[in-house]
């Protein structure tokens, strides 16, 4: 069982490094500068799972050709579409491809390229980021991939998943209802997302400030809203979890946008609010908070676009 992992950030190159470290099958498909670091220096994971150095196999886009039986789809969103059209000699007759990105756009991209048979819903709950050495550093203890099937009336064949992934030192679960589960979890990333990117400061601080409670509520309030009219509703129980997480003043909670947006880097606004905010008004929706965010950050991605050039 052949497993190609795009993109070796914090987020597949966790997973992917835990699948090396089991003795799995597995290439990175990375970025030329990204590849070289890993050639040289090795890919390091600290974790309170365990610390490892690993040497894997590391491929660029001019240098794929093989085929695979798995694709971990994990690269940030501003990249998504260079990604999908470099994927294309990996994705065989039965390639299946589980993506890991948050929001739902990516799915309908993969599906539009290589048909639905081929791509699978999927979440991933883990907390990584890089530091500067380019080391992945995992936050808390969770990990886990979720998969399942997206599109019912042509479904991918989802054997092959289990056998690639499974046993290899995190969970992985088939779910019954995966595209509820993203739903759910891009209402919680975009929640917290704007909360913290809005106020620059985790969920707590923005809790503990007078009126913080309220402005998180009705940030979740707006995202609720949003999927609610995609046909999406929270359950209760996340919804509670949400809002729990928004309006505790201990609370730690960030997103990566909040964590690319305090160094510098740019930022999954676009996918992550942009989209759902397009989405919404297509139902006649009114988020303004939402909106108010996602301009927060397309004026930061202005910022740098007109530092590189």
């Amino acid at each position: 069982m052949r497993t190609l992992v795009v993109g070796a950030g914090a987020t597949g190159g966790y997973f992917g490094g835990r699948l090396a470290e089991a003795g799995r099958d597995v290439t990175f498909l990375a970025r030329p500068l990204r590849a070289a670091r890993i050639r040289t220096e090795g890919l390091t994971v600290h974790s309170p799972h365990g610390h490892v150095r690993l040497t894997p196999k590391v491929v660029t886009s001019a240098e794929l050709t093989d085929q695979y039986d798995v694709v971990l789809f994990s690269v940030k969103a501003y990249d998504l579409d260079r990604a999908i059209a470099d994927l294309g000699p990996a994705v065989g007759p039965r390639t299946v491809i589980v993506p890991l990105l948050n929001g739902v756009r990516h799915v309908e991209r993969l599906m539009a390229r290589f048909g639905n048979r081929h791509v699978a819903g999927g979440v991933c709950l883990v907390t990584t980021t890089l530091d500067a050495d380019g080391r992945i550093l995992q936050l808390n203890e969770r990990q886990e991939i979720r998969y399942g099937v997206w599109d019912p009336s042509d479904p991918p064949a989802l054997e092959a998943v289990p056998a690639a992934l499974g046993d290899a030192g995190f969970t992985v679960g088939r779910s019954p209802a995966i595209r509820q589960e993203m739903w759910e979890k891009w209402v919680y990333v975009a929640a917290v997302g704007a909360v913290t990117c809005l106020m620059r400061g985790v969920a707590g601080d923005v809790a503990a400030a007078p009126g913080g409670r309220r402005f998180a509520e009705r940030v979740v309030a707006e995202c609720a809203a949003a999927a609610t009219a995609c046909g999406h509703r929270p359950g209760p129980a996340a919804l509670a979890a949400l809002r729990a997480t928004v309006t505790d003043p201990g609370s730690e909670a960030a997103s990566s946008l909040y964590r690319d947006l305090c160094r510098g880097a740019p930022v999954e606004t676009d996918h992550l609010l942009g989209d759902l905010v397009a989405r919404a008004a297509r139902h006649g929706v009114e988020t303004p908070l939402l909106e108010l965010a996602h301009l927060h950050l397309r004026v930061h991605q202005q910022r740098l676009a007109s530092v590189d050039h």
